[in-house]
């Protein structure tokens, strides 16, 4: 299927607009070729491309509101999408917190786009997973990773005059590698907005590392340790509380950042004062859409400052509510860190444990962010500034709230989640540092690999 350029993007826009009776009309198409590549016990399992194009169209009559989509761009195909969505809206109950379309929005370019990733093709994929089975091979290791690489367009219109629309790519890359007998592992991921940063030949190294020197583990008594926690465990505990950030959540009593006796925390320093974050939706290393779910137009802005909570989102709806001019979701949030490699961190540990990765993650306590998971992937015991021997997994309690305040240092930042995906999800990019944290709470022991 072809992608469509921005001009034939907005002609389909405009005329399914332009069809619609309704009181507002908001169209939103979204197209992407997505490759991939699956390997599994050394052999490659699955292979192919999926492309996929979609119109999405929301109409209102009032505030009663209706959807419909489609896959069909021909002129009686898409008045027949909008005669549904028409039917439907005037089926609907009201929406008591409705809010009319936003007004004509101008839309800076962020570089969601990177052509090094666009012209990933089959042999790129091959290659890929022979340079990820072959050392295995060598090794008496066995490799299952997965390489997902994604082109793609998102535009969106609406009956104010309002238009947007941005090409994307993306590249995901993970791999778990086993020894024979399964009883070591070790695991590494990569997401990349530029497939030319990647070799998949150097980033396994990595997993063959951690698969050798993990098996024989030994157990170690549950209890608080100081750990040193590599990107991608961090990013894992992170993700929960940043979704916290959100006013209505915090006015209503229902997160972390909810004041006793009402109101949210807004201001206060709740974290080290070596903590601060931001979003961009122009960063780089990991942009994302410049406009939000409700089509507001994202910008630079501090989330915390020196462990100062600076934003929170206000949706339209619950700006209004208070009086305020709402604050968009951000879409991407960059976390600062420090010069040290994840080596380095552990080179200046006494006694700790090192993590790789957090994994089946659930919340406890919305309220505290409390949150359970496990290690798993490669967990080790460090002593006097070396990893001295390969432990089993622990289950976890801990809060990313009380982590942030036992922070003892902080490595440099790196991607973990990706930038702008095509449709513009709620999740968020994130880039965050490797850190050792002291009197992180294990809680069992988990037989787990």
């Amino acid at each position: 299927m072809t992608l469509f350029n921005e001009s034939e993007a907005r002609a389909i826009l405009e005329k399914t607009i332009g069809f619609s009776t309704a009181d507002e009309c908001i169209a939103t198409l979204n197209g992407s070729i997505e490759g991939n590549v699956r390997f599994a016990r050394n052999s490659v399992s699955t292979s192919g491309e999926v492309a996929d194009t979609s119109l999405a169209i929301q109409v209102a009559f009032g505030k009663r509101v209706g959807t419909t989509t489609t896959n069909v761009f021909d002129d009686a195909a898409l008045e027949r999408a909008v005669r549904r969505a028409e039917e439907l809206a005037r089926l609907a109950p009201e929406n008591p917190e409705f809010m009319p379309t936003v007004d004509k929005q101008r839309y800076p370019a962020t570089p969601t786009f990177v052509q090094a990733t666009a012209d990933i093709d089959p042999a790129y994929r091959a290659k890929v997973a022979l340079d990820s089975i072959a050392p295995c091979r060598k090794e008496g290791l066995v490799a299952a990773g997965f390489l997902s690489d994604v082109r793609g367009f998102v535009a969106t219109a609406n009956s104010r005059g309002n238009f947007g629309y941005q090409t994307l790519t993306s590249l995901d890359y993970t791999c778990t590698v086993r020894t024979g007998d399964d009883a070591g592992s070790g695991w590494v991921a990569r997401n990349l907005a530029d497939a030319a940063q990647f070799d998949a030949s150097s980033e396994i190294g990595t997993a063959i590392v951690k698969a050798k020197g993990s098996a024989e583990a030994r157990a170690l008594e549950p209890g608080k340790y100081t750990v040193v926690l590599e990107p991608a465990a961090v990013s894992g505990l992170l993700m929960f509380m940043l979704f916290g950030f959100d006013a209505r959540q915090a006015d209503e009593g229902r997160s972390f950042l909810s004041k006793k006796g009402g109101g949210n925390r807004l201001g206060e320093k709740l974290f080290d004062e070596r903590i601060s974050a931001y979003s961009d939706p122009a960063h780089p290393e990991v942009a994302v859409l410049p406009w939000d779910q409700d089509g507001l137009l994202r910008d630079r802005r501090p989330i915390i400052d020196k462990g100062v909570v600076k934003h929170l989102n206000y949706s339209r709806y619950w700006a209004s509510k208070q009086g305020i001019d709402p604050v968009p979701q951000p879409g991407n949030i960059i976390m600062a860190g420090g010069e040290k490699s994840t080596e380095e961190l552990v080179a200046s540990t006494r006694r700790g444990i090192l993590v790789t990765r957090t994994w089946y993650i659930r919340m406890v306590d919305p309220q505290t962010v409390l949150l359970t998971g496990l290690t798993r992937d490669g967990t080790f015991y460090i002593e006097n500034g070396e990893v001295k021997y390969p432990i089993k997994n622990f289950r976890f309690n801990e809060s990313p709230v009380i982590m942030l305040n036992n922070v003892e240092e902080l490595g440099r930042s790196i991607r973990i989640n990706g930038g702008a995906g095509v449709g513009g999800g709620p999740g968020i990019a994130m880039m965050v540092p490797a850190m050792k944290v002291r009197d992180f709470t294990f809680t069992s022991l988990s037989d787990a690999v």
